[in-house]
């Protein structure tokens, strides 16, 4: 294979299938996510929906600690639907009552794992910054409204470190234990410009770097030099030559796991995988009696799955097609 192997840093720390873990960030963030919790594992995936800047991030962070509950007046109507500037617009709704609602329960179940987090996987996506002309702050999405209702700005690498300078010793007075694992998007933000881009993406990774150097529980995987060393072809990318392709994404994944992950949580990992291929397994003939037997296998294979890992009760989605 041509190209320069990236190999992470051992991390002082592993994830496993006890931790309580949460990611906020951008859409590497969800795919990460995601992949954990069709795993098995108990975490919470993107709150607020994708967040692309660190101050978005941050502000999500302390609405986590402070358990906001949003009202009305935080909203604001556009083509139709009641959005919040907090949020993606996953959270849009055509009445202000149900926007509301669906953001303050999302909320509630996002709190209740946050009060315990053993694991805070942050992923930034861009330094650029969009800031509201009407509130003076800082917005997560500008959910397509015309650019003069913004402005735009790149922030510096010391605007991050400040920004989370004291966040994260808010994070250790709350759960002593949490480790927090920062990443920097591979997905390029080239509307930017791919100068610009680069920039950007040099300031994520200089204030990072910072926050290791000041954090003792701050640790970093990379994701992006991954992707720009070891992947550096375009079949490795998307239709759209920005985004990750699935090989791309499983490949980064498996470098992960394989970083982060011990011996046993491998194992739990492969033999809930082997269950779920098994329950995914399409058929063109059900009525026959080999499918029935092969039920059957399947099913005492979910029972010594649980047996093994009583944990798992609690999570179907390793028994079940994934709801994310």
């Amino acid at each position: 294979m041509f190209s320069t192997k990236v190999e992470p840093v051992t991390p002082t720390y592993q994830l496993s299938h006890s931790d309580n873990i949460l990611t906020l960030g951008s859409c590497f963030s969800e795919h990460i996510g995601k992949k954990l919790y069709e795993r098995g594992f108990n975490v919470d995936v993107n709150p607020f929906g994708v967040l692309y800047n660190p101050v978005s991030v941050r502000n999500a962070l302390i609405d986590l600690l402070e358990n906001r509950r949003f009202v009305e007046t935080d909203l604001f109507f556009y083509h139709d639907l009641w959005n919040s500037f907090s949020h993606s617009s996953l959270f849009s709704d055509l009445s202000p009552e149900k926007t509301v609602e669906t953001i303050n329960r999302r909320m509630e179940t996002a709190c209740t794992l946050f009060r315990h987090v053993d694991r805070l996987l942050i992923t930034f996506g861009t330094a650029w910054v969009y800031k509201s002309t009407a509130t003076g702050q800082p917005v997560a999405n500008c959910h397509k409204l015309p650019s003069q209702h913004f402005v735009r700005y790149r922030l510096r690498v010391e605007d991050i470190v400040a920004a989370y300078r004291d966040v994260i010793p808010l994070l250790e007075r709350q759960r002593p234990e949490v480790k927090v694992l920062f990443t920097v998007s591979p997905i390029r933000h080239l509307k930017d410009g791919a100068h610009e881009n680069n920039i950007s993406k040099g300031v994520l990774l200089l204030a990072v770097d910072e926050l290791q150097k000041r954090f003792g529980n701050v640790d970093y995987f990379p994701a992006y030099e991954i992707m720009s060393d070891e992947l550096r072809d375009y079949r490795y990318y998307a239709d759209d030559m920005l985004h990750l392709s699935a090989t791309a994404i499983d490949y980064i994944w498996e470098k992960f796991g394989d970083t982060y992950f011990s011996k046993t949580t491998k194992t739990i990992v492969s033999e809930i995988m082997s269950l779920k291929n098994d329950l995914n397994h399409k058929v063109r003939h059900p009525e026959t009696n080999a499918h029935r037997i092969f039920l059957s296998q399947v099913e005492n294979k979910k029972r010594r799955l649980l047996e093994k890992y009583p944990f798992l009760n609690d999570r179907p989605v390793v028994w079940s097609p994934s709801d994310f």
